[in-house]
């Protein structure tokens, strides 16, 4: 569906396909075809099932038999309404596929994102984005002063 709206081609195959199988389709067919980005989406992976972590890490081997250096960036996108859980979630893909940034959706609603600073500190990883909503104009590039900005003013205006 994004990939239409954003009229960009996508790689895709039939459900239950191997997900490294798809990966490798989609790096394959972006190098024949000269592409400059090729994104792969491995949603719905929990870091509580080790199988879905052994296929992320042969994910990311799949690709670098067609690009050595593949990939590039390893993000994760993490959803801020998860709280805590979302620093036990980042240690464990990271400890996998050894993460380049991460990505905080769902900072629209009531959820704070606050954990995202705790995992930045302790993974020593980039926040890239953050998405404040469903349009495509809804992730924006992570500023650490706007972010602490705004949490100071919700606390203030908490404890007035």
């Amino acid at each position: 569906m994004w990939a239409g709206r954003v009229g960009c081609e996508i790689i895709k195959q039939d459900a239950g396909a191997d997900p490294s199988a798809v990966a490798y389709d989609a790096v394959q067919a972006a190098k024949s075809r000269g592409a400059d980005v090729v994104l792969v989406d491995t949603a719905g992976r929990l870091h509580t099932k080790s199988n879905l972590m052994e296929e992320l890490k042969k994910t990311k081997r799949v690709m670098a038999k067609i690009v050595p250096e593949a990939p590039h960036e390893t993000v994760l996108v993490l959803d801020a309404t998860t709280g805590q859980n979302a620093i036990q979630q980042a240690k464990t893909f990271n400890e996998a596929i050894d993460l380049s940034g991460i990505i905080m959706t769902k900072l629209d609603g009531t959820a704070k994102g606050g954990c995202i600073v705790g995992i930045s500190n302790e993974l020593k990883v980039p926040i890239r984005f953050i998405g404040i909503g469903e349009k495509i104009d809804d992730l924006r590039a992570f500023d650490a002063k706007d972010f602490c900005r705004s949490h100071v003013r919700r606390l203030v205006t908490y404890l007035t």
